[in-house]
């Protein structure tokens, strides 16, 4: 099932683009145009279309291939573990990471470009990010977070 598949979600009001290698997930992308000719078949997209109109979806058991450095790896892994519904401020995300100093500038860098740059958004919950960088438009990101409410 390698390819992309896409399907426009009406309750986003964008088009979501899903890139699998293999049996992983290897990105995630949100588009705002609304011109799909066909909705595509894969099981993520009806799940991600089921997350969309509200059902309690945590895409835990998804198989993710992350092509990052080691620390960005360990913070995006970390943000995993942050439940449907919650936000944490970007310091606790920090702390939460095994391996990262929350004082250590570097560190805070890796982890704000992991958060930045994450390649399987919702699958890896940026949005549940109080305070931190993000690779959506905001409106997205709320969007997500009134989703999860």
């Amino acid at each position: 099932m390698t390819g992309i598949y896409t399907r426009y979600l009406p309750e986003l009001e964008r088009t979501v683009d899903i890139g699998i290698a293999g049996e992983k997930l290897i990105s995630v992308s949100f588009r705002n145009d609304t011109e799909t000719t066909d909705e595509d078949v894969h099981p993520l997209l009806d799940r991600f279309a089921a997350y969309a109109a509200g059902d309690h979806e945590e895409f835990g058991d998804v198989d993710v291939g992350l092509t990052v450095p080691q620390t960005q790896r360990s913070v995006l892994e970390t943000l995993r573990s942050v439940p449907y519904g919650e936000t944490i401020e970007f310091r606790r995300l920090l702390t939460m990471t095994p391996g990262v100093d929350p004082d250590d500038e570097a560190a805070q860098e890796a982890a704000r470009t992991a958060v930045r740059e994450n390649p399987v958004p919702v699958v890896i919950p940026t949005h549940r990010i109080s305070d931190g960088p993000t690779q959506l438009p905001a409106t997205l990101t709320t969007r997500l977070r009134d989703i999860e409410r």
